[in-house]
């Protein structure tokens, strides 16, 4: 299951880390914002067998944090070069606001799947054959 936007007291969604990890706007959240400022990707590879159960899986969580018009684009990640300058290392991958809040330190760019991990282990993808 894809993460969603973390909540503080009082209930108002937020982006960033969660205690003692370091996310896209800072270790601890530091710096975080309003959930609806924030662009967001779905980046895929082309033909990817898990592009449109993150994507419903993207809607429903922004749905669950009450951003139901918060919307995001999708862009195909086409070759290695691509994977390479974007940094991207397997399909799919979310970015938002250009960052990857999900990477693996020392993960290679690649035209690959991606697993997430869960608190269940990892998420099985589709098979990407």
């Amino acid at each position: 299951m894809i993460p969603g936007p973390h909540r503080m007291k009082g209930g108002a969604p937020l982006l960033g880390a969660l205690p003692g990890q370091s996310g896209p706007f800072g270790p601890h959240g530091a710096g975080m914002r309003d959930a609806a400022d924030v662009e967001i990707e779905l980046l895929v590879v082309p033909d990817c067998p898990n592009q449109q159960l993150a994507a419903e899986r993207l809607r429903q969580t922004l749905g669950e944090a009450g951003l139901h018009a918060t919307g995001f684009t999708t862009r195909m990640i086409a070759d290695q070069a691509e994977a390479e300058r974007t940094g991207f290392t397997g399909s799919p991958t979310i970015l938002l606001d250009g960052r990857d809040p999900f990477a693996e330190p020392g993960a290679t760019p690649s035209l690959a799947c991606r697993l997430y991990r869960t608190p269940d282990g990892p998420a099985a993808p589709r098979s990407c054959g």
